[in-house]
């Protein structure tokens, strides 16, 4: 197979397009009102308030997924809901088990990963994390 010059810009193009696409993927979040919960049992809550950005082209799914990072064996669960371009996620979009750390505080990390397509079938296009300490 014989690559033009032009050819070769234009496949190096659309693979540098789609890196950064994925490395532009980001995600903030707030607590918001969740109760406060220090007791190490976890309420089932609202998800927070997220904001996200530079989303993959081709993203019809977003899976969210709470992790303890002191506690990493903990599952706090998360949800997933269909993307439609939106730029923030209300609370009230999925329920989850909210942070409770039984003395002190943790740090909470969120994951946030898009798919082309909701369930095991979907094509993973980005993954985004955001983390914060709690309370």
């Amino acid at each position: 197979m014989k690559f033009t010059s032009t050819g070769f810009v234009m496949v190096y193009c659309l693979l540098m397009f789609g890196a950064a696409q994925a490395d532009d993927f980001s995600v903030e979040f707030a607590w918001g009102d969740i109760p406060l919960c220090t007791t190490g049992n976890p309420n089932t809550v609202d998800n927070p308030r997220f904001t996200i950005a530079g989303v993959p082209e081709g993203t019809q799914y977003l899976s969210f997924k709470m992790t303890d990072l002191d506690v990493p064996s903990y599952d706090h669960g998360g949800g997933g809901i269909e993307y439609t371009g939106q730029t923030i996620i209300e609370p009230g979009a999925f329920r989850y088990q909210s942070p409770c750390p039984p003395s002190g505080s943790h740090r909470y990390q969120w994951t946030v990963t898009t798919k082309n397509k909701k369930g095991l079938f979907g094509k993973i296009l980005g993954t985004a994390k955001s983390d914060q300490q709690y309370p």
